[in-house]
């Protein structure tokens, strides 16, 4: 197994690492994946987030490029889809793939949009979230720093994924996830199981002064206190420093921020009515791993795409 760099938390390693061997298409595959114990005992899903091995991509986008539209070879980004779909027990076709420009629209998948932005065109366009009551179609978000909110709702079957970079943070898009799957599913926030996945921590991610205050304008609309006030009580975002965390701090340079997206995120699930104990928070950050995770930061914009991915079971 790789050996990344992880948060030092009280909770100790929160996602787990997984490593599969297979052969696809006449060549060995040793290829390595994360998870959530909680997606996992849910017993109703399929789901994972890439790393960078096992892929056949190569140069900045090596090896597991999932992106189509960052100049790399496409035959070889389908490939990459072909063995993620070998460790889902998926095909492609199943595959159903967001269009993310930072905004926080939501679509709901049907049948009739297998395979569309992997092996067919997408007939729509900024999409970062999607949700689906239907089995055996995978959905497909896409990562190099932003965060993937993931939700399984086990009474009515149904389940999310989001992309949330600053800006769908910012505008909630964790809780817009909670509405629409109540809205087209009866989804009861209290019954969710949510998890916030891999994306650049707060050490590495300096934003300016413009984006501070759009994120304490949105903290201070959702009572953001009295949630933290729950959130250090209970443990569930403990640091073995013992330290309080904030979601904007002062950053290392003048009239800069640093920005925790996780706890931010934390906050507007818990916002939204999920429990706490219901929300699994990654201890992995995508610009401290480099050779592992894809990262924008890190890279300066040379890399290829990470994915989340969520599937109902076909069985059960």
């Amino acid at each position: 197994m790789f050996q990344m760099i992880r948060t030092d938390r009280i909770d100790g390693p929160v996602m787990r690492q997984k490593r599969i061997q297979f052969e696809h298409r006449g060549s060995a595959v040793d290829l390595e994946y994360l998870t959530f114990s909680s997606l996992e005992k849910t017993g109703i899903v399929e789901h994972l987030f890439t790393t960078r091995t096992g892929g056949v991509s190569e140069g900045s986008y090596s090896t597991l490029n999932l992106s189509f539209t960052r100049g790399d070879t496409p035959a070889h980004v389908l490939q990459n889809y072909e063995r993620i779909g070998m460790v889902l027990g998926c095909d492609v076709a199943d595959m159903v793939a967001s269009h993310q420009t930072h905004t926080v629209n939501i679509r709901c998948v049907t049948s009739a949009d297998r395979g569309k932005g992997v092996v067919l065109p997408r007939n729509y366009q900024d999409v970062d979230g999607l949700i689906t009551n239907e089995k055996g179609i995978a959905l497909a978000t896409f990562y190099a720093d932003c965060v993937p909110l993931y939700f399984v709702d086990r009474e009515h079957n149904a389940i999310g994924l989001a992309h949330s970079g600053w800006r769908g943070t910012a505008e909630q898009m964790g809780a817009r996830m909670v509405r629409a799957m109540g809205e087209q599913f009866g989804t009861e926030p209290e019954k969710l199981i949510a998890a916030i996945g891999p994306s650049i921590c707060q050490e590495c991610y300096e934003v300016s002064g413009e984006v501070a205050a759009a994120f304490e304008e949105m903290l201070h609309s959702v009572n953001a206190e009295e949630i933290l006030k729950e959130i250090n009580e209970s443990g569930r975002y403990a640091y073995t420093d013992g330290g309080e965390r904030h979601v904007v701090i002062p950053g290392k340079k003048e009239d800069k921020y640093q920005l925790d997206l996780w706890l931010a995120n934390l906050i507007i699930l818990r916002y939204a009515g999920i429990p706490l104990a219901q929300i699994e928070v990654t201890d992995i950050c995508t610009c401290h791993n480099p050779k592992y995770l894809f990262s924008h930061r890190a890279s300066g914009g040379k890399r290829g795409n990470l994915a989340a991915f969520l599937m109902l079971k076909n069985e059960g």
